[in-house]
């Protein structure tokens, strides 16, 4: 364990987010179609060059979760990208941070995971946040709401279907099939409402799969060197980076009650991280 490098790396990740977000801010005079589409292909250029470098078969084996996997996150994708058109875009991070809630609740289901009742507890903290998100801060309208709630139920649907792959595929193997079939989606939907890059918004457009792979890979390399109680809090970091280039660059305004809403909604998934490390480390002794 290296703890110092971890939170670098961590720190990292959620600095390249913060950077494609702001960047899909900004770009919002395209269609959410036509930017999964370029997401897709900047990262692409990283996830081939690395498979085919290394020699790892990029069909991999187990091609029917492989795909599901990427259909459900083209799909988070694209709710998420169209959500930044209708709200601020610290409150989108922030509520698309619940998706670890309908995680848990579809693995129970579906893993036949049990959830403790005092995880229940946090997870209601964390929607009570959302509730006085959206009941308080007149920026977010209700399609934004429910397009960025629906973007995360699909985000948990990814969670469990990379739990059920497991270790078995690769890490850039899941990822590359995410991308190549966004790649596929994004670009069959934008035919018919295809808007020509001018000038610097190419590189901006193709810069949105640069930030997205190294946000990704940074936080892999974070949660390889340190406990996972101790690194994965400073993810969260991500929604007040967001909530600063929103202010700095896109002139949005936040309320205290803002604050609060996303405050509970962290606090939730905080507690909850704390609590399953304290359980794992219980099973262990």
């Amino acid at each position: 364990m290296n703890t110092k490098r971890a939170v670098f790396f961590m720190l990292l990740s959620a600095c390249a987010f913060t950077g494609m977000n702001g960047l899909l801010k900004y770009l919002s005079g395209y269609s959410s179609y036509q930017v999964v589409f370029f997401r897709a292909l900047g990262s692409l250029f990283f996830t081939f060059g690395f498979l085919w470098s290394k020699g790892i078969p990029m069909l991999g084996t187990h091609r029917k979760l492989l795909v599901l996997r990427g259909v459900v996150g083209s799909i988070s994708m694209l709710l998420y990208f169209t959500a930044l058109h209708y709200m601020p875009l610290g409150s989108a991070v922030a509520l698309r941070y619940i998706a670890p809630i309908w995680a848990a609740v579809f693995a129970i289901f579906i893993l036949k995971e049990k959830i403790k009742w005092v995880q229940w507890l946090f997870f209601i903290l964390a929607f009570m946040g959302v509730v006085v998100l959206k009941g308080v801060d007149r920026s977010i309208p209700t399609i934004g709401l429910a397009l960025i709630l629906m973007s995360a139920v699909f985000s948990g649907l990814v969670y469990i279907t990379i739990r059920k792959i497991g270790s078995r595929e690769h890490p850039v193997v899941i990822v590359n099939y995410f991308m190549i079939i966004a790649l596929m989606f994004g670009g069959s939907m934008s035919i018919f409402n295809w808007k020509t890059p001018v000038g610097t918004d190419w590189l901006l457009l193709l810069s949105l799969g640069v930030f997205g792979y190294f946000g990704q890979l940074f936080m892999t390399k974070a949660l390889q060197w340190g406990e996972t109680n101790v690194i994965a809090p400073l993810k969260y970091v991500e929604v007040l980076m967001a909530v600063m280039v929103g202010v700095g660059f896109f002139g949005e305004a936040y309320s205290i009650w803002s604050f609060v809403g996303m405050a509970m909604i962290i606090g939730g998934l905080l507690l909850n991280i704390w609590y399953k490390q304290r359980l794992l480390k219980k099973t262990k002794h």
